[in-house]
């Protein structure tokens, strides 16, 4: 017994004021690194939303080869897996059978005819989630 108690008395816990050096060093480097991962992760966020637009736009591609023309604004995107009545429609045209939301967790809004000479436009409002703004906030349109 006696080896035992002296082990326990040589052993000692951490004093209060190690515990808050140690927090504070933690939260310096929270500080310092938490922006940064952010930054990417918003970064990401606008990649994800470019990369399904593409895959929208080669389903319409392939709506457009099957129907003979664009769907039309009131039947949006979802003429891509649910048949609005058009003749010679032949899809579901997306791989799950459902339109994904934009990383931002908003629906991608489709207009045909598109804006600036484009046939149709497939848009995030990013960020935001509204129309306009700068940055990340910014619109991400086909």
């Amino acid at each position: 017994m006696r080896k035992a108690d002296r082990i326990l008395a040589n052993q000692r816990g951490m004093t209060l004021v190690e515990i808050i050096v140690v927090i504070i060093i933690l939260s310096i480097m929270a500080s310092v690194v938490g922006p940064q991962l952010f930054k990417n992760v918003d970064k990401a966020n606008v990649s994800q939303a470019k990369h399904q637009i593409g895959i929208f736009k080669s389903a319409i591609n392939m709506y457009r080869l099957d129907t003979g023309g664009l769907p039309m604004t009131q039947h949006g995107l979802t003429a891509l897996v649910k048949n609005p009545g058009v003749d010679g429609w032949d899809g579901p045209y997306l791989e799950d059978n459902e339109i994904p939301l934009d990383p931002w967790g908003n629906p991608y809004a489709y207009q045909s005819p598109g804006t600036s000479g484009r046939d149709y436009d497939i848009i995030s409002y990013g960020k935001n989630k509204a129309p306009g703004g700068d940055s990340y906030n910014a619109d991400i349109i086909n």
